[in-house]
């Protein structure tokens, strides 16, 4: 299988059929715990993702309510997900606010997510559109044998214990041909966390036929504020050679 991987900073098109937890930061006090036991890394067991569903939204790249950072989301994923209706699990998926983005292009979304709290409130907001929502382990989702056009994943791989293992799961909940999209970054200085996008793009080269990077960390209307560390997109397409019903997927070549 060859892989061939590019860098790139603007979105590109999609034009195939078809915990997060979530955004944590060292520089995000919100995002960690207060008094005199706060320690440098977050927290992100269940009680503490119970505790932030109250909030979880009130940042700019979590809730979206900021028509700016809303409609520059929006865009991307109109590049990252099929250009018809497809089918799309969101995984981590929180609140649902990138749910709903692909809710309203036209997609199927399965959502999950390790917080019932989160999920009341991804099904609140996405009420009355095409879309399910169910507690789980997002490194195993509760999906049975369905099979998913895209598997979209935002801040959540770098906190599983097991990152290849959860990708080789996520791969073969795809139809062939097939998308990972993985939005990931690095955050702090003199103790990072996350995931390099050179190491996730190692990680993710034996499941693929063709991987893309994209830089996000340039685009400050997307979190709301200008970000000094390492944000990206990985696209992983995977290959075409296991027989699907609904034919080939199309993806159309990325611009370098």
């Amino acid at each position: 299988m060859s892989t061939h991987t590019s860098a790139d900073s603007s979105p590109q098109p999609y034009a195939g059929p078809s915990p997060q937890p979530h955004d944590l930061t060292l520089d995000d006090p919100a995002r960690r715990p207060a008094g005199p036991e706060a320690t440098a890394l977050p927290v992100a067991d269940a009680a503490y993702w119970e505790a932030a569903a109250e909030t979880f939204d009130d940042e700019p790249d979590h809730g979206l309510r900021d028509p700016a950072v809303r409609a520059a989301w929006a865009a991307r994923l109109r590049t990252w997900l099929p250009a018809e209706p497809a089918e799309v699990l969101d995984l981590g998926c929180g609140t649902g606010s990138l749910s709903l983005l692909a809710a309203e292009q036209g997609h199927r979304v399965l959502g999950v997510d390790r917080s019932p709290r989160m999920i009341e409130r991804a099904r609140t907001k996405l009420a009355g559109r095409e879309a399910t929502f169910l507690v789980g382990d997002a490194a195993e989702p509760p999906v049975g044998e369905r099979r998913f056009d895209v598997v979209l994943v935002r801040h959540l791989l770098w906190a599983l214990p097991d990152p290849t293992a959860a990708l080789r799961r996520w791969a073969d909940l795809l139809v062939p041909g097939g998308r990972l999209v993985l939005v990931e970054g690095r955050w702090g200085e003199s103790d990072p966390i996350g995931i390099p996008a050179d190491e996730l793009t190692r990680l993710v080269a034996p499941l693929a036929a063709h991987t893309t990077v994209q830089d996000l960390a340039h685009d400050a209307v997307l979190w709301g504020k200008e970000v000094h560390d390492e944000r990206y997109a990985l696209l992983a397409d995977l290959p075409r050679t296991r027989p699907s019903r609904r034919g080939a997927l199309r993806f159309a070549a990325p611009r370098t």
